[in-house]
């Protein structure tokens, strides 16, 4: 659908799609006039930018504990207690806010309408960040339900689902009044993480509390396993892969200028993998409890996961067919790329540790710590520094600060991420031979498990400066940011956007 957005003046100030309408005299006949919220982009963009440099910098006091006892700083500083609070910030505050920083963006441009409410945009921004706060001040306090990747206490996760209720109602009100007929895939993407995303936090929340801090799940046992990791595979699936896979079909078709390499490849890779990842599961559970048929099945389902993951990772790769020369100059497109190559490395390497043989040797070693960082670093973190330098030039109407800084930032953090990882493959391939290693009589080669915690320490310290540098990159891009924000026009009212009658009524 056409539409114009330069000669028109700003309708700024306007609380809804229908009330942010206004036209007068020949633009009134031939054509429908209203305006994008860019507003409460901005809030997430720059909530991004605090909290992925919070996070980050927890992960690195992290990082120095393991290798330097001495750096747990107490008992609220401790390796224990701040070891949620950085998986917590770095999915729910830096990868969250960036999320929502992309829908809605996107949604406004995709559907043709200004999000359903304005109220309810800002509901959600300050309620996430409220959650954030109350997630950074009772995880140190050791308040938590000690369940992976949802640590948080009761009246947390009710506030979590009351919020997450505004922001879908919010975006599905905004499909509904849309404008655009056609729902382009990134859109599709962005309803099975709004959809699923409740149901798993819902599901795997459910809790009997005896006090204001302290609830059990109604689940016992094996079953609560088998219901946790449901959860928190598919946490990563459906909040650190579906939306930015939705991210990345619209934001690398536009800063490439060209368009998605297949669309009836993204909508096969949507379909299957939103049906695939949901079964993937029980894989963390292999070697436990959990009935053998279970742990079976989630590998069966994650070893499948490999078609259409590489689908979308070809799909994004090949969209700069005939643009692979804009690398040079272009440092969103060189994020982009890495962050795009990772999510190939990444869902390459899960279903492969899924196998069982492979996993006899990968279970609770740091393979598994380079695996995880491999996505949320390489893959998500990399996507969310393209889509934050394609979007504040465009959000505060002035030139990036600084593109040498943005691609020292580039280089910095891909020299990070691979320090990191390549560091922690070591270890982790290091811890799995060690603890399987027998002598010709059958006992193990070395049956004391600080042999192997000496052996590692190196790859820490090795770690440790890649997390340094990687947390230097974000560091540099804060520091762009503020300094292209403070290049910013006083006034930023909300684009208007013209959108031909006839047009319209057509689609």
């Amino acid at each position: 659908m056409a539409e114009i957005t330069t000669p028109l003046p700003a309708a700024g100030g306007v609380s809804s799609h229908a009330s942010g309408e206004r036209a007068s005299g020949a633009t009134a006949s031939r054509f429908e006039v209203f305006s994008y919220d860019d507003r409460i982009v901005r809030y997430f963009v720059v909530a991004t930018t605090i909290w992925g440099f919070v996070g980050m910098l927890v992960g690195l006091l992290l990082a120095i504990q393991l290798p330097f006892p001495g750096a747990n700083l107490g008992e609220y500083l401790s390796f224990g207690r701040l070891r949620p609070l950085h998986t917590n910030a770095v999915i729910f505050a830096f990868a969250g806010n960036a999320i929502f920083a992309a829908i809605y963006y996107s949604t406004q441009r995709l559907c043709k309408a200004r999000m359903f409410s304005d109220t309810m945009s800002k509901i959600h921004f300050w309620g996430w960040q409220a959650i954030i706060v109350s997630a950074a001040i009772t995880l140190p306090l050791g308040i938590t339900t000690s369940k992976e990747y949802a640590e948080l206490e009761w009246p947390i996760d009710i506030a979590i689902a009351v919020v997450w209720v505004v922001f879908a109602v919010n975006f599905f009100g905004t499909l509904w009044h849309r404008r655009e007929k056609h729902m382009y895939v990134a859109l599709w993407f962005y309803i099975a993480t709004i959809v699923t995303v409740a149901v798993l936090h819902i599901g795997n929340s459910l809790a009997f509390p005896v006090s204001l801090t302290k609830s059990y799940p109604i689940y016992k046992g094996v079953q609560d396993a088998l219901v946790q990791w449901w959860y928190g595979h598919n946490a990563v699936a459906f909040f650190l892969t579906t939306p930015f896979l939705g991210l990345m079909y619209y934001f690398l078709p536009k800063a490439a200028e060209r368009p998605v390499f297949s669309y009836r490849l993204s909508i096969v890779h949507f379909w299957s993998l939103v049906f695939i990842y949901i079964w993937a599961g029980p894989h963390h559970l292999n070697y436990t409890a959990v009935p053998e048929w279970a742990a079976t099945l989630g590998m069966v389902f994650s070893v499948m996961l490999w078609m259409p993951s590489w689908g979308g990772m070809i799909n994004g790769l090949f969209t700069l067919r005939g643009a692979w020369h804009k690398l040079r100059d272009s440092v969103v497109l060189k994020m982009f790329v890495v962050g795009i190559t990772f999510y190939g490395m990444a869902t390459f390497e899960g279903p492969l540790l899924s196998i069982k043989t492979v996993n006899a040797l990968s279970h609770y070693t740091d393979w598994n710590i380079a695996h995880v960082h491999s996505g949320a670093l390489g893959w998500n973190g990399f996507m969310t520094f393209g889509m934050i330098y394609w979007l504040v030039p465009r959000l505060w109407r002035t030139p990036l600060w600084s593109q040498k800084l943005a691609n020292a930032h580039f280089w910095i953090g891909t020299i990070g991420i691979l320090l990191y990882v390549i560091a922690m493959y070591a270890s982790g391939v290091t811890q799995g031979l060690m603890w399987r290693a027998f002598d010709q009589a059958g006992r193990l080669v070395y049956p004391d498990f600080t042999e192997t915690v000496v052996q590692v320490i190196p790859m820490y310290w090795v770690r440790m400066i890649g997390g340094s540098l990687y947390l230097l990159g974000v560091v540099l891009m804060m520091v762009n940011v503020w300094k292209t924000v403070r290049r910013a026009p006083k006034e930023l009212p909300d684009p208007a956007v013209a959108v031909p009658r006839q047009r319209l009524a057509e689609a």
